[in-house]
């Protein structure tokens, strides 16, 4: 039995489409029944549950963006910066594996050479440079939480994407916004992420962090002209939709953003080292446009 923690969000319905599509039992939380964000409610669940793994994919991200974390603080230091630990505390108490969904938002930029940041690298993006936005710096301390952790996995998703159009999803942000950042980043096509993840622990990979990032890096630039030569991108050309971009960072940050934003390159090499195949960037970004499924 697998217990989902998170399961309604964008990365935890994906989770659930995942193992349900593979007959894998798992168990879901109801925080009506469970307040798992409090120790004795996670410790209840987990003793109902009896779970021989723990996936969590709870957090808190802000809505419509990493804005609105800059507002609600105490909400976001709560479930990416105190609930990671109370799940290693629980978990650990109880003797049971899990995994947490991290983020590779507490980087921006590249290794000083231009390569994408490791495992090893320290993050760069946090608020022990004081150059983050609140969402990363809690995140950044939510790995600190977890530091050394045993029988645990720390997987870091970036910038997560798939065929389904979705408010979340970085593709149609690129189709909806009306004007565009240029930058390079790597990014996680959700499916590839979540089967990724869990290949950690059913191939029993030594625990620790991973960057699950498809191989390579993309522009902003690079994805608009993916999207223009899809087939979708002719209906939107058709229905009208142009692509515009800032100058630069500075227009963006006084006219677009409230707080500054991760762009960057990561290294997922430890995770395909493994023997664990995930497809590269540009085209797994081609493989989504091409599949397209609208909202319902």
């Amino acid at each position: 039995m697998i217990l989902v923690l998170g399961a309604s969000g964008y990365v935890g319905s994906a989770y659930q489409r995942f193992l349900a599509g593979r007959s894998i039992a798992f168990q879901t939380a109801d925080r009506r029944k469970h307040d798992y964000f409090q120790k004795d409610g996670l410790r209840q669940l987990i003793k109902e549950v009896q779970p021989e793994f723990v996936i969590n994919s709870a957090g808190y991200t802000g809505k419509p963006n990493v804005d609105a974390c800059e507002v609600h603080k105490t909400e976001c230091l709560q479930g990416n910066g105190v609930f990671p630990g109370l799940v290693r505390e629980v978990c650990g108490e109880a003797n049971i594996p899990w995994g947490h969904v991290s983020s590779g938002c507490i980087f921006t930029g590249s290794r000083p050479d231009g390569t994408g940041f490791t495992e090893e690298d320290a993050p760069n993006f946090s608020f022990r440079q004081d150059n983050c936005s609140f969402y990363s710096g809690t995140k950044a301390l939510g790995e600190e939480v977890l530091r050394d952790a045993p029988q645990c996995y720390i997987w870091r998703l970036r910038i997560p994407f798939d065929h389904i159009d979705n408010p979340r999803n970085y593709l149609s942000k690129m189709m909806n916004y009306a004007r565009l950042l240029e930058a390079r980043n790597s990014l996680s096509q959700l499916d590839d992420f979540v089967r990724v993840t869990w290949e950690c622990w059913s191939h029993r990979l030594p625990f620790g962090t991973y960057n699950v990032t498809n191989p390579g890096s993309i522009t902003t630039h690079e994805v608009v002209e993916l999207i223009k030569g899809s087939a979708l991108g002719k209906r939107l050309e058709a229905r009208g939709k142009t692509f515009s971009f800032f100058t630069d960072e500075v227009e963006f940050m006084k006219i677009a953003a409230k707080t500054p934003r991760s762009n960057c390159v990561m290294d997922s090499s430890k995770i395909t080292g493994h023997g664990i195949k995930m497809d590269e960037v540009h085209t797994a970004v081609e493989r989504a446009l091409a599949h397209w499924e609208s909202a319902s």
